[in-house]
């Protein structure tokens, strides 16, 4: 975690204030950390009708303070409704009913795969990561996917090491070849800029660098060529009401 040139945030913050500014009201599928501070930071702002559903069955939650699992028990007793795990991913997920997708990763590559299963090979891994939980479900059917993961050369790489979650596959084509019903990743926010898929190509391009960052850091912390947007635009960083509310949500001194 760096803090801002300004001195007045750190790249963790701009990177989920970022990442709630992309949500909007609708419902969106959450997975534990990065992805539920940002949120249910995107919940207390702009966005206070977003319904944040949950793996475990809960259905517009609204916990206090950044859930430690699925589990926590915060997320139930503030939930609209409490449903069965396969009511969720047989009535609300696989039939493409939610619309934002918002997950985490350890390796993501070029095509927008994530990994969170091994590094190395699967058989005798360096490490052995927490797994899939339902995030290849998350990644297949929701309408859209967000990713939020710290940009660099180990979790940025040309092919992950093992596809957990797709994202494009490949290239151009795969999603409808494999089957799956949502479009894919449409953002990949880190706490350097945001990547998205380009239309042609379905490679990861960045479109923004969050202040202070330039284009050959975002590079550097790449791990294949990375294209940058013909309109490449520097993102804006955020207001004093979304860092209050971020650090109300966190616990973090103002």
């Amino acid at each position: 975690m760096t803090v801002s040139p300004a001195g007045s945030y750190t790249s963790d913050e701009m990177m989920t204030v970022a990442a709630a500014r992309r949500l909007r009201s609708g419902s969106c599928f959450v997975g534990i950390g990065l992805p539920s501070v940002a949120a249910n930071l995107a919940r207390r702002t702009h966005a206070p009708d977003l319904v944040l559903i949950y793996e475990s069955g809960t259905v517009g939650a609204k916990p206090s303070r950044p859930p430690l699992s699925i589990g926590d028990g915060e997320l139930a007793e503030t939930a609209d409704a409490v449903v069965s795990v396969p009511e969720i991913f047989n009535y609300w997920l696989q039939p493409g009913r939610i619309d934002v997708g918002f997950l985490g990763a350890a390796q993501i590559d070029r095509f927008g795969n994530i990994n969170t299963t091994v590094i190395g090979p699967y058989e005798d891994p360096g490490v052995r990561l927490p797994g899939a939980g339902g995030a290849p479900e998350i990644a297949a059917s929701c309408r859209e996917v967000t990713v939020i993961v710290r940009q660099s050369p180990r979790a940025f790489v040309d092919r992950v090491d093992f596809v957990t979650s797709v994202g494009f596959g490949s290239g151009p084509g795969d999603r409808e070849r494999l089957g799956l019903r949502g479009s894919g990743p449409r953002t990949v926010i880190t706490d350097l800029g945001v990547l998205e898929p380009d239309p042609a190509t379905c490679e990861l391009v960045l479109t923004h660098l969050h202040p202070g960052v330039t284009l050959e850091a975002a590079r550097a912390a790449t791990g294949w060529e990375l294209a940058a947007a013909s309109g490449l635009r520097e993102t804006e960083p955020p207001t004093a009401q979304e860092l209050a509310a971020l650090r109300g949500l966190t616990g973090e001194r103002q």
